[in-house]
């Protein structure tokens, strides 16, 4: 395992969505908050080798990883690709993750979500033949979400994390209960969270990760600026706060979760 005592890994966030000169600075702050590496997510399988190149940014004191996958809401505009495909994507040393994938049934209207629960399984499919895990977008689709993931764990298990959490908690329990691992964002940090951080204090801790979703979602006390992955810290200071933790070892059990989860990371 990669040692990056009490240092905060944040495990989802965007960076293709800031731009080439913006990203040195992001890095550099993340590195004086404390962050010792993060993950940059693919949402679009036909930018997967923009999104491994960005991963090229690794530096000793700041590891970054990548996934590839398409995010439930371009399944529209992305090509429907087959899973032998998608492993081709996936694999480089950088890329620990598929995803994110999922179903989105805010954005997505009724036409678009057999596309949607077809690219999900497809996603799955992908991360259990490479035995990394699979990263889950779910809005206002949870009990479709939850019997697509017992379906497919029931056929053969494989890893999962259901990241930015702000589903129902029967959701979290069912993820949980079939192995897998729930992110918490800045969404967390929000005054009216609280059954958001309801869950956070049910949930077994071994099973607790932390991310941004830079660029969006910013945490109290930076709501309203755009998000980056700096603040990371914040979400882990609430959530230390909220399970009566001190925030160092918050911070090395939320790492220590990160590297078993994800066990391709170096």
């Amino acid at each position: 395992m990669l040692c990056l005592a009490n240092s905060l890994i944040d495990s989802h966030c965007h960076l293709d969505h800031f731009s080439q000169e913006e990203i040195p600075t992001l890095l550099t702050q993340a590195r004086e908050a404390g962050v010792g590496g993060l993950i940059t997510i693919g949402t679009r399988l036909s930018r997967a080798t923009e999104q491994k190149a960005l991963s090229h940014y690794n530096q000793p004191d700041l590891r970054i990883w990548c996934t590839v996958g398409t995010h439930p809401n371009h399944v529209e505009e992305e090509t429907l690709l087959d899973v032998e495909q998608i492993v081709t994507l996936a694999q480089e040393a950088k890329a620990i993750g598929i995803g994110e994938t999922g179903l989105d049934y805010f954005y997505g209207a009724e036409p678009t979500r057999a596309k949607q629960q077809e690219s999900f399984r497809r996603h799955i499919h992908a991360a259990r033949l490479l035995n990394i895990p699979v990263i889950i977008h779910a809005r206002q689709a949870d009990d479709d979400v939850a019997q697509i993931l017992e379906q497919e764990y029931a056929n053969a298990p494989f890893a999962m994390l259901l990241h930015c959490f702000a589903s129902t908690p029967e959701l979290a329990y069912r993820v949980v209960a079939i192995g897998g691992y729930v992110s918490f964002s800045g969404i967390a940090t929000f005054p009216k969270s609280h059954e958001i951080r309801s869950v956070v204090r049910a949930l077994p801790i071994d099973r607790i990760l932390v991310e941004t979703d830079a660029p969006y979602l910013a945490p109290v006390p930076k709501r309203g600026k755009t998000n980056e992955p700096a603040f990371v810290s914040y979400i882990a200071a609430r959530l230390a706060e909220e399970l009566n933790m001190d925030q160092t070892r918050f911070a090395q059990l939320s790492t220590d979760n990160f590297f078993r989860l994800f066990s391709k990371a170096v």
